[in-house]
């Protein structure tokens, strides 16, 4: 017996709506405490053989053409926990800008950031990261009009140690970063040689427990990953290989929260070709996202400031440099 027209539509609309035939989402899930809805989409490319996911914000309207920023988690993290972490601000700033956001999944949960001894898939199996995001790039430039001066990199931890190395092995495709809650390297930092200068504005707690701000062993609890040279060390350096002058006033960032925090921003400018160098000073500030959700304890990771919106205030930074 056949179904009635009212029964079909039923059926059509139960098979539509089945988990089988439903769009899958391939990307990294998110965890810990962070909840909220994703507003990307989730995408993937080949790359070395192996399927890589990230998730895309593309707003309504694009500049013509159009900036591209690459937010990179943590270890163990995941795009979709960035996109929340972030409370979707650079989302936001897309919107009123007509930039693509993306956030791409490591291997494993990490990236391949250069350390060594860290036993992580994305570095025992030596990914290559940086050809990776080459390979999205020129992917995403194939099917909209970027803009190959204004391609950013930001992340928090793994994905700050990431965009440093971006800055260092691929400076001929980023022209700014901004890394939160690392610094550079024991082992990218000595072979850093950029093609060309990319300015950088670090975003460090002074009370981080994770990456000290004087450098040193890095790691929870005694779990090593690495070792990182100091906050100070890391500004200076990228300060010289830019050619900067002088170092401006200090700048204190002080908002209406009360949260036992406090920011000050210092400033190197008069850099080659155009570039820039900064240093926002998070007292009191933990290995987190200034402005950003909990993702873990106080205990584990320290204060999240809220004295700074670290999604617009990065943007507006990356936003402005265009590469020579």
């Amino acid at each position: 017996m056949k179904p009635s027209a009212p029964g079909l539509v039923l059926l059509l609309l139960a098979a539509s709506s089945s988990p089988a035939l439903a769009a899958r989402d391939e990307c990294l899930a998110n965890r810990g405490r962070i909840r909220g809805n994703l507003e990307s989409k989730c995408e993937s490319l080949t790359h070395e053989g192996r399927k890589r996911t990230y998730r895309l914000y593309v707003p309504q309207r694009l500049h013509d053409p159009a900036p591209l920023l690459f937010v990179l988690h943590g270890g163990t993290g995941s795009g979709a926990n960035m996109e929340l972490m972030t409370r979707q601000g650079f989302n936001r700033a897309a919107d009123r800008d007509g930039a693509i956001v993306v956030y791409p999944d490591g291997v494993g949960r990490n990236w391949n950031d250069g350390r060594t001894g860290l036993r992580s898939q994305a570095m025992e199996e030596n990914v290559d990261d940086v050809g990776f995001f080459r390979t999205l790039v020129r992917d995403l430039s194939g099917r909209y009009r970027i803009d190959a001066k204004r391609v950013y990199s930001t992340g928090i931890s793994n994905g700050g140690f990431m965009s440093f190395r971006l800055a260092c092995d691929a400076a001929d495709v980023f022209a700014a970063i901004a890394p939160a809650a690392s610094n550079l390297s024991d082992d990218i930092g000595p072979r850093c040689k950029p093609a060309r200068p990319v300015s950088v504005a670090i975003l460090n707690g002074t009370d981080d427990p994770i990456v000290p701000w004087a450098g040193g062993q890095v790691g929870p609890r005694g779990i090593q990953r690495g070792m990182a040279w100091s906050t100070d060390k890391t500004f200076e350096t990228w300060a010289t290989l830019n050619g900067c002058g002088e170092r401006s006033d200090d700048q204190v960032i002080d908002k209406v929260e009360d949260d036992g925090t406090s920011v000050v921003l210092h400033v190197r400018s008069q850099c080659k070709a155009g570039s820039e160098v900064r240093l926002y000073e998070v007292r009191g500030g933990g290995h987190t996202w200034p402005g950003g959700a909990k993702y873990l304890t106080e205990g584990i990771v320290g204060k999240t400031s809220q004295e700074l919106d670290g999604a617009q205030e990065v943007w507006q930074f990356l936003s402005a440099h265009r590469a020579p």
